[in-house]
């Protein structure tokens, strides 16, 4: 992976491909490495940069709280880095909600966008409290047992439990909370999908447990123009579920 220092953290990245560019950010508590099964497919036609997000992956942190525009604001340095003014992007879950930062601080920079597995509201009373409280277990007992009683609720796919499992085994603490409390302290993001005039893909498994399938249909009524994509017995990691299916959705994007 290659690295740049940016906004007092190192960002590591990995660009792959030729074409179009396309920004595919990974989901909490993860990496760039739940792209791994959609590269093959899309490599041809796109000039793919997946970044570790900070505080996951070979990606460091800060101390200090941050927000989801400071996500946004690493995003578009590496693109200042890269010497690229435009580039389609795409979310997965938490990076759904990166993405949807991106859009409204850089709205200039967006030529596609891409939701898996994501949503725009933000978190309810109830859930905002209930991401605080993670965080403040994982601050005195580490990750193991978030690790466990996600992984649960991931994919009804065992093989694909498993390797995302061991995926978030590898991540920092300190990756978690930061991670938890920016998601908490999220905006609604839902008056941005009227500006949704570029090319747009939403996909999402019916079995996902973490953010149900609603959010996405909800979406598509908001952007009648998008690609949607519903797969049937997937869960929250359609990327590794059904990778060519993801794919082809976000081959829509160029």
């Amino acid at each position: 992976m290659d690295k740049i220092s940016i906004n007092g953290i190192e960002l590591a990245y990995v660009r792959r491909g030729r074409g179009a560019p396309l920004v595919l950010l990974h989901g909490y508590p993860l990496d760039h490495h739940i792209w791994d099964g959609v590269l093959p497919m899309l490599e041809d036609k796109f000039d793919l940069i997946l970044p570790d997000l900070r505080g996951f992956g070979d990606s460091t942190t800060v101390d200090a709280p941050y927000a989801m525009n400071d996500f946004a604001s690493d995003v578009a340095g590496l693109l200042d880095h890269l010497e690229i003014q435009k580039a389609a992007i795409a979310g997965h879950s938490m990076g759904g909600y990166v993405a949807l930062a991106f859009l409204n601080r850089y709205p200039g920079r967006v030529s596609g966008f891409g939701m898996v597995s994501s949503q725009v509201l933000a978190d309810t009373p109830e859930r905002k409290e209930g991401r605080y409280k993670t965080a403040a277990e994982i601050a005195e007992k580490g990750v193991q047992g978030v690790v466990e009683s996600m992984a649960s609720k991931l994919t009804p796919d065992e093989r694909v439990r498993m390797l995302a499992g061991e995926i978030m085994k590898r991540q920092k603490p300190a990756g978690f909370v930061g991670a938890l409390k920016a998601m908490a302290e999220r905006m609604d993001a839902a008056s941005l999908l009227t500006s949704f005039k570029f090319p747009v893909a939403i996909v999402h498994g019916d079995s996902d447990d973490l953010i149900p399938v609603e959010r996405a249909r909800e979406m598509k009524g908001m952007v009648p123009h998008a690609h949607f994509l519903e797969l049937k017995g997937v869960g929250h990691l359609p990327m590794m579920e059904a990778p060519r299916e993801t794919a082809g959705a976000l081959s829509m994007l160029g």
